[in-house]
């Protein structure tokens, strides 16, 4: 702990707040909350603290924090912070995933959909089904009952689906507005609980075409009302009154917590959401952070009513959400919430195992790493990659890892512009300048740590680049290969030498996965070049000559000889303006 931060914990207020934690870099990298900030904030610089959180107070160079008039303004203010910020150690609040609804679109002729953007087009969603799965078999079995729109052919063009039954928008009559009305009604009733109606009907059904001898149809009816079963009638634990509910639980250890939701729908258990993450605050607070995130950031559709338990801030959720939020002391919603927990209590422990093991290849490698190499942890690391064919088409890339796990949206691709011919040392020269020069211009974030495709020699182009040219002083490690083109050493330090890694240990394991990426992303990158290289053409190189001309000419003269041998007049013919025709054949004819 720097003597900065000693004076900032001297003077900290006892009022609720949020806080931003920061890296040497100034990068924030956690955001928190708590009703009183002196007392939240020491906790982390004094006393003792589990292994993840310490992992965190090693990055912490400086902390800011901002006052609220109450709990509630600090939770808002929380979600909004990590939101804008999107800090690393925030995992709980960066999840984007989104869940499928059912749409019933609003269209003359309308479609039943799976999408998973709930918008204001006036469609009717049902849902959400947190497994797709779940989603796609409703959707099956609906379009197998309801012959709602499935194709874009105009009437009388019929589809594939008309001929099954299942479209009738494309037939010779359509279905008028009204016809289409009490279809959508009949899929609105059959998804918020009318199936067993539908079941009965197709029952009935299915008797009539037995009595008729038309056993053919019967069995159709039979497949059907056993497919209604087997998708809507799955979960048995069922709630009188038909309420929607989302049913939230916890448990955690080990500074890790797993939230369980059960959803509701009409009064059937149908699906639930498991969410396991590290963290870094008192566990009732980033339950309630976890919830107010669930519904505001992620656009979850709020139920009538929301089932929590004992000791969750109920007054707290209900400003926030403006639902009802109830802690059940008896009866069945009491069942489901202690089911939540027993589910969420058995995640844990099958999934510690999983993170210990995710740990130990990731960023206990990474903290070995450094202890190898004398430095401090390197946190993010850039690695760098040349490929080049006898000197054609040299391209470079880059590719980054954080906490010992790519950052695919932070990898880059380079061009090689400056540098002719097969020349590795002037390559990693060039690409060195330019990614670090516009590191500095955009205030971007350096890495820890910078891993060199080579040995000495990339090593040392690289470093004059970043020392004598940028005034920069970042930890360099060069990637030597053997023969078979495996990793075989890493080599650090002036004069480079060679770092003692054991070869079964992780973080040998984990500079060869660097290695290997950047790698496949510079080859990758080097094939696709070539791959337009291939189809160049003297075409292109005439102002006026874009692709589709292009095209047009090959199609139509074959080859490029027959395009010098016609006349301007047959070019003009294929559409093409008369003063580029005559630049196409004075270029083509001055290059023979």
């Amino acid at each position: 702990m720097n003597d900065h931060i000693k004076e900032k914990l001297a003077v900290l207020p006892a009022q609720p707040g949020c806080y931003l934690m920061k890296d040497k870099h100034g990068t924030i990298i956690y955001v928190g909350k708590s009703k009183i900030l002196r007392n939240r904030i020491r906790s982390y610089f004094i006393g003792a603290n589990d292994q993840k959180t310490q992992r965190l107070v090693r990055e912490i160079r400086d902390f800011e924090y901002i006052v609220t008039s109450s709990e509630i303004e600090a939770l808002i203010l929380e979600m909004n912070l990590i939101k804008k910020y999107d800090p690393k150690y925030n995992v709980l609040l960066k999840d984007d995933k989104s869940y499928p609804f059912l749409k019933i679109t609003n269209e003359r002729h309308p479609r039943l959909i799976i999408t998973r953007k709930v918008k204001k087009d006036k469609g009717k969603y049902f849902g959400p089904y947190p497994n797709v799965l779940a989603a796609k078999e409703t959707k099956k079995l609906l379009d197998r009952l309801y012959p709602l729109r499935k194709c874009n052919n105009q009437k009388g063009r019929h589809c594939l689906y008309y001929h099954m039954g299942q479209c009738l928008a494309c037939s010779d009559h359509p279905p008028s507005q009204e016809e289409y009305r009490t279809i959508t009604q009949e899929v609105t009733s059959f998804l918020n609980g009318g199936h067993r109606k539908i079941k009965a009907e197709l029952k009935e059904k299915m008797l009539v075409a037995s009595e008729d001898l038309n056993f053919e149809r019967a069995k159709e009816f039979r497949d059907l009302i056993q497919h209604i079963e087997s998708v809507m009638e799955q979960q048995k634990m069922t709630m009188k009154d038909q309420v929607d509910r989302d049913v939230f639980n916890f448990s955690y250890d080990k500074g890790w917590m797993c939230v369980q939701v059960f959803f509701i729908r009409q009064g059937k258990l149908i699906e639930r959401d498991v969410s396991l993450f590290p963290f870094y605050d008192e566990a009732e607070e980033t339950f309630l952070s976890f919830i107010g995130s669930f519904y505001m950031h992620h656009h979850h559709p709020k139920p009538k009513q929301i089932l929590v338990p004992i000791p969750t801030d109920v007054n707290l959720l209900k400003q926030l959400l403006d639902v009802d939020v109830h802690i059940p002391m008896r009866g069945r919603k009491k069942e489901l919430v202690e089911l939540a927990k027993k589910n969420a209590e058995i995640a844990l422990q099958e999934k510690f195992s999983l993170i210990e093991r995710d740990e130990e290849r990731t960023i206990r490698a990474v903290e070995t790493l450094g202890e190898k190499l004398h430095i401090e942890t390197p946190h993010r690391i850039e690695s760098f990659d040349n490929s080049n064919i006898q000197g054609t088409d040299p391209v470079s890339a880059m590719v980054v890892f954080i906490d010992g796990k790519p950052a695919k949206k932070e990898y880059r691709k380079y061009k090689i512009k400056q540098v002719d011919g097969p020349d590795d040392y002037e390559t990693m020269r060039e690409v060195i300048r330019r990614r670090y020069t516009r590191v500095l211009k955009e205030g971007a974030p350096l890495p820890d740590l910078i891993l060199v495709d080579g040995a000495k020699g990339q090593m040392s182009a690289a470093i004059d680049v970043l020392e004598n040219e940028l005034g920069l002083d970042i930890p360099l490690c060069g990637l030597a290969k053997d023969d078979k083109h495996r990793t075989s050493e890493l080599l650090y330090g002036d004069p480079p030498e060679v770092v003692e890694l054991d070869r079964r240990s992780q973080e040998f394991y984990f500079i060869q996965r660097i290695q290997d990426e950047v790698h496949r992303f510079a080859i990758t990158f080097h094939r696709q070049l070539r791959g337009k290289s291939a189809f160049h053409s003297k075409l292109d190189e005439i102002d006026g000559v874009g692709a589709q001309r292009k095209k047009l000419l090959l199609t139509h003269f074959k080859s490029i000889k027959d395009i010098e041998q016609a006349s301007v007049d047959s070019i003009v013919k294929l559409g093409i303006p008369k003063p580029v025709a005559e630049n196409i054949l004075e270029h083509l004819q001055e290059d023979e």
